[in-house]
């Protein structure tokens, strides 16, 4: 995004048009359970484009010209942000960063052999000398041999790699573009997107030097026509279009939408009493079709989350949106209950955290307090961009106090565990360059003791009796096909032994992930209730696990 120009919009800018841009962003990342990627604006740009890169959700960054910003109304950016989120869940932007890798690898091997030649002409004086003198003539006709064949088959190879490119590119596209309207369940939005391209005259076109290099990734086509049919990386617009609009006219937008009819008007009358009713009313089968659109969110999950946003206590969401304030919220949250533990904690941070931050957190406490348990992770999904705007320095600091807010009780809490988990799988990699966690195991039995031990404290969560907590115990691990497993005791349960069973279980197979989360849903569930601190611990769970899970939909 910073080598075509772009630069990082801020979550607290007053501009009308990138505000309502970052609102669609962040509804469409909490809908589906993942912190709001930054945005990066592409400021000298007037064609309507934009692109996701990164290799996860978890460091995905989106990136917008400033024509798609001014051009379209929050229906089409809806779209066009759904489109990339697309990419983001199906792993199309680390394809495209392999193939941008490939590509260049091949080129250097067309250069090596244009240097070679170069280097070849240069000297040609002193080769005529030497075939003069009848020596050294077989050496000069290698060395050229050599130069002419790594040029034939560099360039060769980066013709062959870009038709490989464009064919990839466009079935990515197509495939984008129905996730766009599944997701939203609103072909205006994307179509609306597309008619405005082929009606604007910059069009799609993105002027800047680097975009040649990583034209596959853009919403629609960023280059010059030039050979467009051969090496063309997106299909046609019209043809785009028809799949989306069969009884499209054939007529493009020639001016800009309006935002008429837009404005999203909460149903909610109350946070608390709202939450507590989804909670209520929240079944088994709502879970597990939460659990299987991982990476998919419909259009009832997107607003649930406008919703759920619109009800996050103003002053809170303020501070979220900036790295002051985005420290102090989450030290909020991590303030213990119990007076006197409040009182260690507060003291500990008086002397260890910024003055400023410790003031701003003293104004958020009352607000944090009450926030309802399912408003709690939306909130940190909304802060952790915001925490990356930090310095080193900074987040190293944030990150140790973070640390011992939490062991101050000496006892494992789940909530406070889940919180600090999902704050280092996203921030650590990003601060520490940490390498990404490959796939290693692909069957249940690999991780028994692991498996065991993640089922016995999600039982614990939610079952109270003894007899109730085994049952569920037995249920969950009958669904996975565990063979011979026992809950293990309260007392064998700490947060070292949780955190190493988590590091392995990330690296299990997804489709063996999705099949553990129903089963951790079925033992909370066991009881045939689920409180929405159990809601929040299901998907901070499944957040830790790299399996984001959509919010639930189920709304009296």
């Amino acid at each position: 995004a910073e080598s075509l120009g772009g630069r990082l919009i801020q979550r607290n800018t007053p501009d009308h048009k990138q505000r309502q841009l970052l609102n669609v962003v962040e509804e469409m990342a909490i809908a589906s359970g993942t912190p709001a990627p930054p945005v990066f604006l592409l400021e000298d740009e007037p064609g309507i484009n934009a692109f996701a890169a990164g290799y996860s959700p978890r460091d995905a960054v989106i990136g917008v010209t400033h024509g798609l910003v001014d051009q379209l109304n929050r229906e089409q950016l809806q779209g066009v942000i759904a489109h990339e989120f697309s990419h983001i869940f199906n792993g199309d932007m680390r394809l495209n960063i392999q193939l941008i890798g490939a590509l260049n690898g091949i080129l250097i091997i067309g250069r090596a052999g244009y240097g070679i030649l170069r280097a070849f002409s240069r000297h040609r004086s002193s080769r005529i000398r030497v075939r003069s003198s009848g020596k050294g003539g077989g050496g000069i006709a290698v060395i050229f041999a050599t130069g002419l064949g790594l040029l034939i088959i560099g360039y060769s190879g980066i013709f062959i790699g870009n038709l490989i490119k464009a064919a990839v590119s466009r079935q990515r596209e197509f495939l984008a573009d129905a996730s766009a309207v599944q997701f939203t369940r609103n072909p205006n939005g994307i179509a609306g997107a597309l008619k405005r391209i082929g009606g604007l005259q910059s069009g799609s076109r993105v002027l800047a030097p680097g975009a040649t290099e990583i034209s596959h990734a853009f919403f629609a086509t960023g280059v010059s026509r030039f050979m467009l049919s051969l090496w063309a990386t997106h299909p046609p617009l019209e043809e785009r279009i028809r799949r989306i609009d069969p009884t499209w006219d054939g007529q493009f937008l020639t001016k800009p939408g309006n935002d008429a009819g837009q404005a999203f008007v909460s149903k909610a009358n109350s946070t608390a009493a709202n939450v507590s009713h989804l909670a209520a009313a929240a079944t088994l089968a709502d879970v597990n079709h939460s659990i299987d659109r991982v990476g998919a969110p419909g259009r009832q999950t997107i607003e649930q989350a406008r919703r759920v946003i619109s009800e996050i206590p103003a002053q809170l969401d303020r501070a979220a949106r900036e790295p002051w304030g985005a420290r102090a919220l989450i030290y909020a949250l991590l303030l213990d209950k119990h007076y006197s533990e409040r009182v260690r904690q507060l003291e500990y941070l008086q002397y260890h955290a910024d003055r400023d931050v410790y003031q701003l957190l003293q104004k958020l406490m009352t607000d944090t307090d009450g926030l309802p348990a399912l408003l709690r992770l939306p909130l940190i999904d909304l802060a952790l961009p915001s925490l990356k705007q930090l310095s080193n320095r900074q987040y190293q600091a944030f990150r140790d106090n973070t640390v011992k807010l939490a062991k101050m009780d000496s006892t494992l809490n789940l909530m406070e565990w889940s919180l600090q988990k999902i704050l280092f799988n996203h921030l650590d990699p990003y601060f520490y360059n940490l390498p990404r966690e490959k796939t290693k195991y692909t069957a249940v039995e690999q991780l028994q003791p692991e498996i065991t031990l993640l089922l016995t404290v999600m039982a614990h969560a939610g079952q109270q009796a003894r007899e109730q907590l085994s049952s569920a115990f037995a249920h969950a691990s009958q669904q996975l096909g565990l063979k011979g497993a026992e809950p293990m005791q309260a007392g064998q349960i700490s947060a070292s032994s949780l955190e190493r069973a988590v590091q392995k279980l990330q690296r299990l197979k997804p489709t063996i992930k999705q099949r553990l989360l129903k089963a951790c849903a079925t033992s909370v569930m066991f009881d045939q209730q689920i409180t929405a601190r159990e809601i929040e611990l299901l998907r901070a769970f499944a957040d830790v696990l790299d399996c984001p899970m959509p919010m639930l939909t189920t709304w009296p």
